[in-house]
């Protein structure tokens, strides 16, 4: 049996791609809130979320998964509220940055882990342009307030990396990831 261990329908639906049968279990343990870099956070709350679904599913594959975005070293979490969207929105204006999301797989005792980072190349966008945006609502519940596959495509530039990383589960990673744990997602 597989569990992700996510809430997010943007990641059950990229984790069909790999695995047409899986359960949902949300994980309600604490995620840490620094680490050593951007990267390390990413994986230790991945972590953090697959041990915490695997310790109640001892027999399952759980995965795990941590999306962050990240401007000049500093971490971009989920705003705080309607303000908070508009000022990320207007921070990233113009601007690259990185999507980093951590994986874990817990599966037979052991935990595996990796990363993917994608970097994204925002246009400009006017004040106008951010509020009309964060008044759909999509921003507010999303990493860095945006949603690549939503509304925030026409301000996406142009990207380097893995589209479905900056989406929220990098699914050629993940493949790779569970190849190298000894799990094909087709035979479980």
């Amino acid at each position: 049996m597989i569990i992700l261990a996510s809430s997010s329908p943007r990641r059950h639906e990229l984790l069909k791609k790999l695995c047409p049968i899986f359960k949902i279990q949300s994980s309600d343990a604490p995620e840490v809130q620094q680490a050593d870099s951007p990267k390390i956070l990413a994986v230790e709350n991945a972590k953090i979320k697959a041990q915490s679904v695997a310790a109640k599913n001892p027999d399952a594959i759980v995965i795990g998964a941590d999306t962050i975005v990240v401007l000049n070293g500093e971490i971009f979490g989920k705003p705080d509220g309607v303000k908070g969207a508009e000022e990320m929105l207007a921070r990233l204006s113009g601007k690259k940055h990185e999507v980093i999301t951590g994986l874990a797989i817990c599966a037979g005792g052991k935990i595996f882990t990796d990363y993917e980072v994608t970097e994204v190349y925002f246009g400009e966008m006017t004040a106008e342009e951010i509020k009309k945006y964060v008044t759909t609502g999509e921003p507010l519940d999303k990493s860095g307030s945006y949603a690549l596959q939503g509304g925030a495509t026409k301000f996406i530039e142009k990207i380097h990396g893995d589209w479905s990383n900056v989406v929220g589960l990098p699914v050629y990673r993940l493949r790779k990831l569970a190849q190298a744990a000894g799990i094909n997602f087709e035979e479980v």
